[in-house]
């Protein structure tokens, strides 16, 4: 028998060394005890009814497979993220590599684990696997960093389970381990460890691993921040004798996969994604007659409903976990050594959208706002529509009208922005002007009724006007928003006195010639103009000394962003404009971006 003291609770030295002589941080172990858990882990600490479970119960590893994916060896060539590419290249919901083959398709899911989340998400990845993956394969082998690798094998691990529905986690976690659902259609990483049981048991499966048990047990199974397969085969299973608990905890898991799947798809960065949550209601776009209309017309009244609608789901969520957190509990007779308490931190929903505050679910109005207004821009750029729900224009090459068409859309409730440019600019001196564009989308989506209550709620929640907001803030959350591979583009002068928006999935190679010759230049025109107007004023007789001064302080403005615009035409937006450059959406946001980094806003680490 030994003796161990325990001190890993305590940070400071201080703590440590008073942890030293307290009691209850004793343990006595026999050598012996430790053979009992799966890689005999000096777990001197654990309760004798711990060290029964993994002695007479069978492991996950006997009734599941845990596997490990792919290494591509190369992951900027290989991997983008979905909303980089083609959606029409995209192949969604294959559940066979033969069938996958036949398609033709490039670009597939890709599970690559993510952060923490339990229940569903995590799905922004898609990996190139054109041809059954010929690409891959054939660098894995002939990589010059990894000259051991004969064979893809040794990269692509376990292909016979790509495509099949898993139940995947993070294999590097330094906070929680967070279990989630994935249904067919997806290739997994070396990082998005998967395990696939049969169906009956996948969703018992994924509520143990989603609860305190398995966290409890990963931590006496190994004490690393790695959650390895192999780690996950030794956890020990043990079923309820009532089919009705069994029931109870499948109901509740597919009610939490349920929340969070919605949850995950209410952003624009979800593939499902379908509308703006502020114009969804009863679960769908709400259409009458070719018009958008929201109960009331108030945008304050549809954040009140949509945070209404989230806190109950949240809570909803919460009150689950606890709930099977106890059924566990109970099965396995750990009472003494667990409680069924969630933190409110740790539910995985809403961590954008919301936060906790003195244990309650606060809202962030601003967010919300900030992604109702990200969603209009979509529109406004032709990759929504307010006439159907999800993606309207996201392949290169496809017109307006070939989308309208597709959708068979023949008089659009919000008309998509013809030439794919619009400016942001400090006035508005153009008729699709964004600030002004935006007013108008407010107007047709709540109605012209409390157009400026709407307006004021908007800007009340942003802390700044619309205008400026679009000037200083939006394209900066766009680029978060869309983890450094942004979708739109912002054709920006150095000191941002020029700034214009694009969609990258409407690109032609005239685009910059058409921001050049339609905005630029006729910006430049207009400050010109209106330095005129403002030189009558300062040689004016009637004029007083205040409109005087103030036209002079203008006209030295306008000085100096003439001064700034002209040599970033005159430098760098003619060369662009002139040399017509082609993109390939397939060579991802990176690459294509970095080729006019330029003119376009600079984005801190994107290009070197």
């Amino acid at each position: 028998m030994a003796t161990y003291i325990r001190l890993t609770d305590y940070k400071s030295s201080d703590e440590k060394e008073r942890g030293f002589f307290d009691p209850k941080n004793r343990y006595e172990a026999k050598q012996k005890d430790f053979e009992k858990i799966p890689g005999s882990p000096i777990a001197y600490w654990v309760s004798d009814r711990v060290k029964e479970i993994f002695e007479k119960s069978e492991k996950l590893g006997e009734i599941a497979e845990p596997k490990g994916g792919m290494s591509t060896s190369d992951n900027e060539r290989f991997l983008r993220y979905w909303n980089e590419v083609n959606y029409a290249n995209i192949a969604f919901h294959f559940e066979n590599l033969i069938e996958a083959k036949k398609s033709n398709l490039k670009w597939f899911p890709y599970n690559k684990g993510g952060e923490f989340r339990k229940w569903y998400g995590n799905m922004d990845y898609l990996v190139n696997y054109l041809n059954d993956g010929l690409e891959v394969k054939m660098w894995v082998v002939s990589n010059p960093k990894d000259p051991k690798t004969t064979h893809w094998s040794r990269r692509l691990f376990n292909t016979e389970y790509y495509l099949k529905s898993s139940i995947s986690w993070t294999l590097i976690s330094s906070s929680n381990f967070g279990a989630r659902y994935f249904p067919t259609g997806f290739i997994f990483d070396s990082n998005g460890l998967s395990v696939f049981i049969k169906d009956s048991q996948k969703k018992y499966l994924l509520s143990l691993l989603s609860s305190k048990i398995s966290k409890y047990f990963l931590k006496i199974i190994s004490s690393t921040i790695a959650f390895l397969s192999g780690d996950i085969k030794k956890i020990p299973i043990f079923f309820p004798k009532s089919e009705a608990t069994k029931q109870q905890i499948d109901q509740l898991t597919q009610q939490n996969i349920d929340i969070s799947k919605e949850e995950w798809d209410s952003r624009e960065t979800s593939w499902d994604f379908k509308a703006s949550p502020l114009l969804i209601e009863n679960g769908e776009l709400r259409i009458e007659n070719g018009e958008l209309k929201i109960e009331n017309g108030k945008i304050e009244d549809a954040y009140e409903r949509y945070c209404e609608y989230w806190r109950e789901k949240f809570n909803t969520l919460h009150k689950n976990e606890e709930e099977l957190n106890r059924l566990f509990i109970d099965i396995y007779e750990l009472q003494d050594e667990l409680t069924p308490d969630v933190a409110l931190e740790d539910i995985t929903i809403l961590k954008n959208e919301a936060k906790i505050v003195d244990g309650k679910l606060e809202f962030k109005a601003d967010e919300i706002m900030k992604q109702f207004i990200s969603y209009a821009v979509g529109v406004m750029l032709g990759r929504y529509s307010l006439d159907h729900e999800g993606l309207h224009i996201a392949n290169m090459g496809e017109s307006i009208e070939q989308a309208n068409s597709k959708f068979k859309t023949q008089n659009p409730t919000f008309e998509a922005d013809d030439d794919n440019v619009i400016p942001v600019l400090e006035d508005d001196y153009f008729k699709d002007d964004i600030a002004s564009r935006f007013v108008q989308f407010v107007k047709v989506t709540f109605g012209e009724e409390n157009l400026s209550q709407n307006l004021r709620f908007i800007e009340d929640a942003l802390k700044t006007t619309i205008r400026k907001y679009f000037l200083k803030g939006f394209y900066e959350d766009h680029i978060k928003r869309y983890k450094k591979r942004p979708i739109y583009w912002m054709v920006s002068s150095p000191k941002k006195g020029f700034m214009s928006l694009i969609y990258m999935h409407r690109y032609k190679p005239d685009t910059f010639a058409r921001v050049r010759n339609s905005y630029l230049t006729e910006y430049i025109a207009k400050l010109e103009a209106h330095k005129e107007t403002l030189a009558l004023t300062t040689s004016s007789d009637t004029a007083s000394n205040a409109d005087k001064k103030s036209a002079n302080k203008q006209m030295k403005n306008i000085d100096t962003k003439l001064k700034e615009i002209i040599e970033f035409d005159r430098d760098k937006m003619m060369h662009f404009a002139q040399n017509q450059i082609e993109i390939d959406l397939d060579d991802g946001v990176k690459v294509n971006y970095c080729k006019f980094k330029d003119i376009l806003y600079s984005i801190t680490g994107l290009c070197k």
